[in-house]
Parts: C-alpha cells; structure tokens; sequence
C-alpha cells in the first residue's frame, strides 16, 4: 500500500478487544475499515498521477522525435559519460610541439613542412597517448592533411594556443580545403586559438561560374574539413575569414562542435559557418557565428542533429537545404534546434529545395525556442529556390514532411514573417505552426501558405494563413 509520498505503508490491524461484547469495537472496525479505503484510494490515486505522467513525457518525446534535450548517438561512443568540457593532461602522454619541428611563430614564415612532421609524430610514430601544441604565436601555413588511423592512444588531442594563418595564394589549394582532417576516430581540438583563413583574396573567385574565369566556378577553401571521421571534438576555438566554409563536415558520425566563435565580414561570400552533409549525429552547442552566409548548413544524407543556444548574426540564418540539386541524394532527418537567437540575418529558419532538379527528402525537424531581432525571412520553406519572382519550372521532387514551428518570437524587418511554398506536386506534410510572435514595427505580418495546409496553434502573429 502506498503514502502520499509513494512509500509502501504498513497498515497494522488493530488488536480484537478480549471482550466480544466491548460496546466499541463495531466503531473502531468501521472505523479500520474506513482508513484502509482510504489508503487504498490514495495509493490508486498516486499509481494513476504516475501513469499519467509517464503517458504525457512519452506523447512529448514522440511529437519531438525522440528525447526532447538529447540526440541519439550513432555507434560507440567514445565521449559517453566523459565530461568533453575538462581537458586533462594523461599519465604518461607525450606533448609533441610544432616548434620542435621546425616551425617558427614570426607569422611570415612557412610552417607546413613543420606541422606535418609532428603530427606523423604523433599520428603515427606513438603509441600511448600523445597531443600535438600549437603555442602561442603566429604560425602560416598551407593545405596539410591530418590523415588516420592513428597508431597512439585515441582520442589524440590537437591543443591550439596559437594564432595560425593560411596562406592566400589560392592555387596552394588543389586538395580542395585547408587542413583536413580525415580517417580518425577520437580527435579533440581544443584550447581557444584561431584559425584565420585570410579568405579576401579568394572571396572574388567564390562560385562565379559566368564570369568565364575557372578558378570562379569552384568552391572555395573551407577552413577545417572533416571526412570519414568519428567521434570528434572540437571545442573553444575562433575561425576566422575563411576562404569557403569556416567548417565542414561529411561522412563524419558522432561530432560534437562546442563553444566555438566563427567570424567573417557580412559582405564574404559562401562562407558558411557550419555546414554538414552525410552524417550521422552532429551535437552544436553554444555557439556563436557571424558570417557571410548561412551560419549552419545541413545538406544531404544528414541524420540526427542538435542545435542548442546558438547565437547567429549576421549571416543567413539557420539553413536546411538546398535539396534535389544532385542525383540520388540521400534524405535528411531527424534535426532539433532549440533555443537559438538570430539577430540581423537575412534568413531565420529554412527548409530549401531546388524546382525542376532531383528526388530528395526532408523529415522530423524542428524549430523551438528561437528569439529574432530584425531579421529579414524568419520562417521559411521554399521549394521554389532561386526561381523567382514567379515560378515557371516544373515543381520540386522533393518530399518535406513533419516540420515544427514552435515559440518563435521577435522583430522581424519583413511584412510577411512565415512564408510556406511547397512543391505542387507533394505539397509539405505535417507542417505545425504553434506559439509565433513576430513583429514588423506597428505594421501587421502576414502567412503565405502553398501547396501545404500547416495545423496552427497557440497565440500567432501573423495570424494564420487564409
């Protein structure tokens, strides 16, 4: 039998009176039998409230796709239960510093060859734990690849105290990005230096392919690439003016992106935050980005990532997509943002799919808890991108369902806040809106819904679609 405080209670008969014919003992039976009712109901009572409960945390975590706070990790997990935050020197692990090899902190002199022999040091040449320092200082240095499997005890740690630089001729950039990090499982970066991309140069050959210059029409050096690796770490450092990307990401599982601060002018061209395609569970947290465009990216075959407290501005927002411009695109699913800010971007949230191109999909995302201040676009699907003002191609191949809109507030420098244009052809399935609060000035905002018919809920402004 339970208390009210869920404990299990004894309930202890009373002793039968020697005497049968005792003038009380009907009221205390009556009485016991009044109490152990009692008892029973508020134990039924207390099962019933903690069934209840359970039933309501199971209905959230299924409308979330999952725990509300907390991803699933894809395979091992080397972090698991580790605190990623606390950076501890092991028994017995090797510091292996770059200058020991030659590298010289001037900010002029070239030091590729000297970082690449103390990483082959450490990688390669070590077999218990060992981290590559970066000190302090101005270091420059060209395209280099950190390559695994390493034979030294893993997670290895690259420790960044340094300001390092690339170098600005872009022609030393044929390997496609700057340090690439590729075939290692367990890396950690730490230790709140910079990188500095020097992308000026470079920002005026970004992705101009009618310009009939070739070195216009390739994508652009991203900072620290990251492909084929797993469980990763990168924590407490600075990019800055990159010549692409500040960070990308592919085919990477179980990447933890924390406390970093990625910085370009407003005016860079393609220089994306951080952008991820084909991978499996990618956790980013407390991050801050200003940039020239989209301060997250996610494109295809991305699964299972969670944003939490962002900071984003400028820049173009929180992006998913574009989508279908390639063949045979593997789907994105499963993406939690939550409590972000975006302040001066040109986009909030986005969902972007190219008419007229591939198959693609996109489903299980969700927006919550997101504060905007003067921003342009805030809530976006767009199935019709770069096809404006009034479409004429042929619809878009890709299928977007179950995308939640909830507790976005904030000013917005657009009349039309939420803006749904979904394919005629599949229109967008499961679209919510629930709990908006956007303002333009004293002026009113608007909805435009097509091609899909959202379910909204709670206080809106805009109010619904008509």
């Amino acid at each position: 039998m339970l208390n009210n405080s869920g404990r299990e209670r004894r309930i202890i008969s009373p002793r039968r009176p020697i005497c049968s014919n005792f003038e009380g003992s009907k009221t205390i039976k009556t009485r016991n039998k009044k109490r152990n009712k009692s008892v029973r109901h508020r134990g039924a009572m207390a099962i019933a409230k903690s069934a209840v409960l359970i039933l309501l945390f199971a209905l959230v975590c299924n409308a979330n796709g999952g725990a509300p706070d907390q991803p699933r990790i894809a395979g091992p997990d080397m972090f698991k239960n580790k605190n990623v935050a606390k950076d501890v020197l092991l028994p017995g692990e090797q510091v292996i510093n770059v200058m020991d090899f030659g590298a010289k902190a001037d900010g002029r002199t070239d030091s590729t060859q000297a970082f690449m022999d103390a990483w082959r040091k450490v990688c390669h040449q070590t077999t218990g734990p060992a981290r590559l320092l970066i000190p302090e200082g101005r270091f420059l240095i060209s395209s280099m690849y950190f390559s695994g499997p390493c034979t030294c005890q893993t997670p290895v740690t690259i420790q960044v105290k340094g300001y390092v630089m690339a170098t600005t001729d872009i022609s030393e950039y044929e390997n496609g990005d700057w340090l690439m990090f590729e075939k290692l499982n367990g890396l950690k970066i730490i230790g709140g230096g910079t990188f500095d991309g020097q992308g000026k140069k470079s920002w005026e050959y970004s992705e101009n392919c009618e310009s009939g210059d070739d070195r216009a029409c390739a994508r652009n050096p991203s900072s620290l690439f990251f492909s084929d690796c797993s469980n990763v770490v990168v924590q407490g450092i600075r990019t800055a003016n990159p010549k692409g990307f500040h960070i990308f990401v592919t085919k990477c599982t179980n990447v933890r992106l924390r406390k970093l601060k990625l910085v370009a002018p407003e005016t860079s061209p393609n220089t994306d935050g951080i952008h991820v395609s084909h991978s499996d569970t990618v956790i980013m947290s407390r991050n801050t980005i200003a940039t020239g465009d989209d301060c997250i990216s996610m494109i295809q075959g991305v699964k299972n990532v969670f944003i939490n407290r962002l900071k984003c501005g400028p820049g173009h927002g929180i992006s998913i997509g574009s989508l279908g411009k390639y063949q045979n695109e593997e789907e994105v699913r499963g993406i939690r943002i939550q409590n972000c800010s975006l302040i001066n971007t040109t986009n909030g949230l986005r969902v972007k799919a190219w008419p007229d191109r591939y198959p693609g999909a996109a489903s299980d995302i969700s927006f919550s808890n997101i504060n905007m201040q003067n921003v342009r676009n805030p809530i976006i699907i767009d199935q019709e991108y770069e096809c404006y003002p009034d479409c004429k191609k042929k619809p878009s191949l890709v299928r977007i369902q179950n995308v939640h809109f909830q507790n976005v507030k904030g000013t917005t420098t657009s009349p039309l806040a939420v803006d749904l244009r979904c394919s005629k052809l599949f229109g967008c399935q499961g679209v919510t809106v629930k709990d908006i609060d956007l303002k333009f000035g004293d002026a009113p905002t608007t909805s435009r819904c097509v091609n899909t018919q959202p379910r909204f809920a709670g206080v809106l402004m805009p109010p619904p679609c008509a």
